[in-house]
């Protein structure tokens, strides 16, 4: 009980971790909402699997795209009363950052949040945002924050080479390359850094139940699906369920829309979508 009224009344005295010219852009449920979540988790047993711990508190909310782009400015936005994929994914990987380095103040969450979405945990402007999943992978891997899981082959049989061009290409279709056409060469010379990386990752036909992806996926492990539409490295984000008839995926649906554990399983999923090539799988680090 002290603890959280002691959160409480500090959240009226917080100020913004976000280093740059927009700050953070939240509403006060939100920052509740965090705290609480924290708080639940500084009195879970060690032995929770917290990647799934937070993602399940998540299901039911509705799915709604573009949350990070409601300002006019580059600003940290906290937003867990909206979710897409994206934003679910780093949500759930924040707090259980949190949670594993036994931080649990939402300054702390703030930290984790800023470091993982842009560059050098720094917030200058649109294209400081890590965009493209690909590089949110080998930069935040790079931090210590996550690992990609490539081996063994099998079932990691397959080799995605990353060819990314379509922000740069339909720069028509972002708010902030619209309002400032002279971000699009930045975001291009981003594209080119990423372009050419190889990845080993899961092809679609072989994500079955069996003991060989029990053993290389993990519940929690962050999926990402592959996909083959042109200039685009993954399609869509969520975490792994294992349940008795296989793999399933807990995810903010577009479908649904809202956050669900999709009842169908995730191979079901992959067969329904022709330009979904397979999964790349990525895992939280202790």
């Amino acid at each position: 009980m002290r603890r959280q009224l002691f959160l409480l009344i500090a959240l009226f005295f917080l100020l913004s971790s976000a280093q740059g010219q927009g700050g953070v852009s939240y509403q006060q449920i939100d920052s509740l909402t965090i705290c609480r979540l924290l708080d639940e988790a500084h009195s879970q047993p060690r032995t929770t699997n917290f990647p799934l711990f937070f993602a399940k508190q998540f299901i039911g909310i509705p799915y709604v795209a573009h949350t990070l782009e409601i300002n006019d400015d580059e600003r940290l936005v906290v937003n867990t009363r909206q979710l897409d994929c994206t934003t679910l994914v780093e949500t759930v990987t924040a707090l259980t950052l949190c949670a594993y380095r036994h931080l649990f103040t939402w300054r702390d969450y703030l930290n984790a949040l800023v470091a993982m979405r842009y560059r050098h945990a720094q917030i200058d402007d649109y294209t400081s945002r890590i965009h493209y999943f690909t590089e949110w992978i080998t930069l935040n891997s790079e931090a210590g924050i996550v690992t990609e899981i490539q081996a063994p082959n099998p079932p990691f049989s397959a080799i995605q080479q990353v060819n990314v061009n379509y922000m740069s290409s339909h720069p028509e279709s972002y708010k902030a390359l619209r309002a400032h056409p002279e971000y699009v060469p930045v975001i291009r010379q981003m594209e080119q850094t990423i372009t050419g990386q190889r990845f080993r990752y899961i092809p679609k036909q072989a994500v079955k139940n069996n003991a060989l992806l029990r053993q290389a996926i993990n519940d929690g492990d962050i999926i990402a699906i592959t996909c083959k539409k042109p200039g685009l490295d993954i399609a869509h984000l969520g975490f792994a369920v294992w349940q008795a008839d296989g793999l399933h995926l807990l995810n903010a649906s577009m479908l649904h829309k809202k956050v669900v554990e999709e009842p169908m399983t995730l191979y079901q999923y992959l067969q329904q979508h022709s330009t979904h090539t397979g999964i790349r799988i990525i895992r939280i680090l202790k």
